[in-house]
C-alpha cells in the first residue's frame, strides 16, 4: 500500500534519510533547499511525497516561476524541479506514477509546463516518466571528478590552467567569506551579463541575499586591486556534490586576469579538499547546438553526461507561444 503526502506529512528525519541513500539525490531536493525556496517572496514552492509500506519512497520539491509584468507572467508560468525528483532505489512504478500524476493534477492550472532538470541518471525510470506524459529532452552537463585535488588539477586543460595560474600571479585574490557589499557587486556583474548576453531573466537580489544566509551555500568571489571582478555561487550536498549555480567575471577587465576561470577552479578546489565526489556544472546545453559556455566548461576536464530533462506540457498552445517569445527575446 502507498499514499501521496503533503509537505506537512513528511517527517524531516525520513526525508533526510532518503537524501543519504537515494541514487539521484541532489541539494535541490533536500529539506534545506525547500526551506530556502519557500522563503522567497516571488516564488510559489511545493513539496509532494509518496510513502510505500510506511517508508518514504519519493519527494518532489519544485517551484512555480514567472517573469516580468502581468502579461509576461501569464505566458511564462512554469514549474521547475531542479535536480529531478528524489527517489529511493526501490520505488515501484506504481508509487512513481502516483507521484507524477499527483504532480500534474495539482499544477496543471498553475503552469504551462512542468520540467525536471536532472543532475543524475534517471534512465531506469524513463519509461515510467514517459507513460505519465513526461517527454524526455536531451540535455548535457559536466561532472568534474573531485575525489582528489591532484586528479582535479591534472584534468584541467593546459590553456585554462595557465589562465588560472597567471591570474593568481598577477594579483587575483579569492574572497572565500565575502561581506554582503561584495556579494552585491557580484550580483551587479551577473545582472549585466544576463541583460547583455544571456538575455533571460535573473532572480532578484532577494534570492542571493537569502542564499547568503543559507548554510550550504558558498560564494567564491574574485578580487583584483580591491574590486570584486567576478565570482561564483555554489550550493553543496555533503559528500556528494558542489553545484555551480551562477558564475560571472569581468574577463576583459585586465589583460591577464580571468575571474571566471579562477572562480570555477576555486569551487572545484573546495569540493576536492572537503570530501565531495564531484563538481557539478548544472548544465551544458543541448546536444548539437553551438554553445560557447560548454566549450569553457569542457576545459575543466569533467565527464560530459546526458541526463536530460523530463517535460510535461500542461497547455500546448501557450507552450508553443512561449517558445516563440523566448526565441524573439534572445534575438533582440
Amino acid at each position: 500500500m502507498f499514499k501521496v503526502v503533503e509537505a506537512q506529512e513528511i517527517e524531516k528525519v525520513a526525508w533526510e534519510a532518503l537524501v543519504k541513500v537515494s541514487p539521484v539525490a541532489s541539494w535541490f531536493q533536500t529539506p534545506e533547499a525547500y526551506c530556502f525556496f519557500d522563503s522567497l517572496s516571488f516564488m510559489e514552492t511545493f513539496v509532494i511525497g509518496v510513502v510505500g509500506d510506511g517508508t518514504l519512497k519519493g519527494v518532489v520539491v519544485g517551484s512555480v516561476q514567472k517573469d516580468g509584468g502581468r502579461l509576461k507572467q501569464f505566458f511564462s508560468r512554469r514549474v521547475i524541479i531542479l535536480g529531478g525528483p528524489l527517489l529511493s532505489e526501490d520505488i515501484t512504478d506504481e508509487e512513481l506514477k502516483a507521484l507524477l500524476d499527483t504532480l500534474k493534477t495539482r499544477l496543471k492550472r498553475k503552469a504551462i509546463f512542468i520540467e525536471t532538470r536532472n543532475f543524475n541518471d534517471y534512465g531506469r525510470w524513463r519509461k515510467t516518466f514517459e507513460e505519465c506524459g513526461f517527454r524526455y529532452e536531451a540535455h548535457l552537463n559536466f561532472h568534474v571528478d573531485a575525489s582528489s585535488l591532484e586528479k582535479a588539477q591534472e584534468n584541467v586543460g593546459k590553456h585554462r590552467w595557465r589562465a588560472i595560474r597567471v591570474s593568481f600571479r598577477d594579483g587575483a585574490i579569492i574572497v572565500g567569506k565575502p561581506n554582503w557589499q561584495q556579494v552585491e557587486r557580484f550580483y551587479a556583474i551577473l545582472a549585466d551579463l544576463y541583460k547583455t548576453k544571456v538575455k533571460t531573466p535573473l532572480f532578484p537580489l532577494e534570492f542571493f541575499r537569502k542564499l547568503y544566509d543559507t548554510e550550504s551555500a558558498k560564494y567564491f568571489l574574485v578580487e583584483y586591486e580591491g574590486e570584486i571582478v567576478g565570482g561564483s555561487l555554489c550550493v553543496c550536498l555533503e559528500g556528494k556534490a558542489v553545484y555551480e549555480w551562477a558564475k560571472c567575471g569581468l574577463d576583459s577587465y585586465r589583460k591577464n586576469i580571468r575571474p571566471s576561470s579562477v572562480a570555477t577552479w576555486e569551487g572545484i578546489r573546495y569540493a576536492a579538499e572537503n570530501g565531495y565526489a564531484r563538481y557539478d556544472f548544472m548544465g551544458a546545453g543541448k546536444p548539437g547546438d553551438a554553445y560557447g559556455v560548454r566549450d569553457f566548461k569542457a576545459e575543466f576536464g569533467g565527464e560530459l553526461v546526458e541526463h536530460g530533462r523530463f517535460v510535461h506540457v500542461c497547455n500546448p498552445w501557450l507552450f508553443n507561444m512561449g517558445k516563440m517569445g523566448v526565441k524573439i527575446m534572445k534575438r533582440l
